[in-house]
């Protein structure tokens, strides 16, 4: 096997026994998760069980009580200059324009240099796969939630991410905006041969998405742990087989009670 094939059968992302906690209160605990190159895991679970934690701990914001996370098979204990975040909230500079929102971070020390036009075009590139060519001189004051939006996935593309992090990025849009959101995600992902690891209580979005879904699931008094996991094998475009997703949809309702 060559050194090249065996890079790409590494997980981009793999976490063992990971626990994370305050004090003696354990917030998740015993998780152990992998991403596959080129893969969309949702990680899937109700208000409160410890999934933006443990998405923090994952991208090396916060350091584990106990357990190991490795990125392209190396260790990590700070966030990657090959990996990228995208929150709920957009968080765009109000006093830059949208092409110098998407390049904002690239000249940050921890990422590798670039030469003025490398820069330039990972940016105009960027900004083109989210559909915001015409708007890229435009501010902040001048998007609507769904633009901005698009702005921060483009600001994370433009880093050119192994793997892309990304925290109920779309909670706060209205249902058609969202939706095709979600529609966008999973195409940016397939090509710009990423993986990405999303963050949502929205069984629905989990089920459009995702090629697998993992739930984290906690009882009161006890810490977040990963209790099911599911191989989304339903033929996209989802919404056009709507027997199957309301049989898995059904099956996750199932699971999430029964860990309740």
């Amino acid at each position: 096997m060559t050194a090249a094939v065996s890079a790409t059968l590494v997980p981009a992302l793999e976490a063992h026994d990971l626990r994370f906690g305050y004090g003696e209160r354990a917030v998740f605990d015993g998780v152990g998760l992998s991403v596959g190159r080129r893969e969309i895991v949702c990680l899937l679970g109700g208000s409160g069980c410890g999934k933006s934690t443990l998405l923090r701990t994952l991208a090396g914001l916060a350091a584990p009580q106990q357990g190991t996370v490795s990125f392209l098979g190396q260790p990590l204990r700070a966030p990657h200059p090959r990996a990228a975040l995208v929150f709920q909230q957009p968080s765009l500079l109000p006093w830059l324009d949208v092409t110098a929102n998407v390049g904002f971070g690239l000249d940050f020390a921890r990422q590798p240099a670039t030469d003025k036009a490398t820069r330039a075009r990972r940016i105009a590139e960027a900004i083109d796969a989210v559909g915001l060519t015409p708007f890229a001189h435009a501010y902040p004051a001048q998007l609507s939630g769904g633009q901005a939006q698009r702005v921060a996935l483009a600001r994370a593309l433009a880093r050119e991410p192994e793997l892309l992090f990304a925290d109920e990025p779309f909670s706060a849009l209205d249902a058609v905006t969202r939706a095709g959101m979600q529609e966008l995600l999973v195409e940016l992902v397939h090509r710009w041969h990423t993986a990405a690891l999303l963050v949502t209580h929205d069984i629905d979005e989990a089920i459009l998405v995702a090629d697998r879904i993992l739930l984290l699931a906690s009882r009161p008094g006890a810490p977040g742990r990963l209790v099911r996991e599911w191989r989304v094998d339903i033929p996209r475009p989802r919404e056009q087989h709507g027997e199957a997703v309301v049989r898995l949809r059904l099956d996750i309702v199932a699971a999430l009670r029964a860990a309740a």
